[in-house]
Order: structure tokens, then sequence, then C-alpha cells
């Protein structure tokens, strides 16, 4: 006996679910993006970012920040892109870029 069909509707129905909180998890990561960009110091970045990960956490579940991590994935890839096009270098040099950037704030720890 096969469960194709079952994963199948177990993946529509998660589709949904998830679909249902995007508006929602959306306009909050946008505001915490607000509220983030331009904060001094920057290592209080990771800290905020926190704190409303642990709220949706806690609201949400796992779902919630399953979503909220593929908001901020697709909203940071169209921005890769674009520094890639306005910067006239490609994705892959954007990202060592980046890269390199974390590297270099590693070795300062």
């Amino acid at each position: 006996m096969s469960t194709a069909p079952e994963v199948g509707l177990m993946d529509e129905e998660e589709d949904m679910r998830l679909a249902g909180m995007t508006p929602e998890i959306s306009r909050r990561t946008l505001t915490m993006l607000r509220g983030l960009a331009g904060l001094e110091p920057p290592e209080q970045v990771p800290e905020d970012a926190m704190v409303v990960a642990d709220a949706i956490l806690a609201e949400h579940g796992t779902d919630g920040l399953r979503v909220l991590v593929m908001t901020l994935a697709a909203w940071a890839t169209a921005q890769i892109e674009n520094v890639a096009e306005l910067s006239g270098r490609s994705h892959e040099a954007v990202l060592d870029a980046m890269e390199l950037a974390c590297l270099e704030a590693n070795a300062e720890d």
C-alpha cells in the first residue's frame, strides 16, 4: 500500500497552514528590519532579531519560525540579486564578499 497520496495531501495542508500565517509574519519581519537597519551598535542586531524570533516561536511554534526563515531568505536573495546587478558583480562575488566580512568579523573576536 502506497502512502504517496497522503504525503501530497499533507504537503498541501502544510502549505495552506503556512500561507495563513505568512502575511502577519511578513509584516512583523518588515517591522523588525525597520528597527534593525542602522541599529547601533551593530552587535545589537542579533539580540533584537532573537527577541522577534522568540515571540514568533511562542505564538506560532516552529511553523512560524519556518515562515520567518522563508520570508527572510526570499528578501535576502532579492537584495543580493539587486546588489549584484547594481555593482556589476555576480551573485557569487557578492556572496563571497559577505562571507569574507563574516570571516573578518569572527577573526576580530
